[in-house]
């Protein structure tokens, strides 16, 4: 995966490119969490590109399965971009991804602006 590692108000992030890899199955979910330690991330920040649609469609477990990976091994998630096309067609993807975004776990945020306010503290 193309990443970057970036400090934001002293908070490392691991940045992944928009081209590159689809995270399509848990297995790449940990490709990217080894990576994230490896560079020491406490986040990484996945723009919507890099997912698998699936990932939006809660009924396929995809969602919970990467995220209960990244919670397992202690690294935030945070999901970059527009999401309006999944959360028009799911109330139960909008209610979930509201209540990602009250954790300190799990973010889905419109750009990388946002994430710069959330990490300020």
């Amino acid at each position: 995966m193309t990443t970057t590692l970036e400090t934001i108000h002293d908070v490392p992030v691991l940045m992944c490119a928009p081209e590159g890899e689809v995270i399509a199955q848990e297995s790449d979910a940990l490709d990217l969490i080894g990576n994230a330690g490896y560079q020491g991330a406490a986040w990484a920040v996945v723009p919507v590109e890099r997912l698998d649609g699936r990932f939006f469609k809660l009924s396929t477990r995809l969602a919970g399965d990467v995220i209960q990976k990244f919670v397992q091994y202690r690294v935030g998630l945070v999901v970059v971009g527009d999401i309006s096309r999944y959360t028009a067609a799911s109330s139960a993807l909008t209610d979930f991804v509201r209540e990602c975004n009250r954790g300190r776990q799990t973010w889905f945020l419109t750009d990388v602006d946002e994430l710069r306010e959330r990490l300020k503290g």
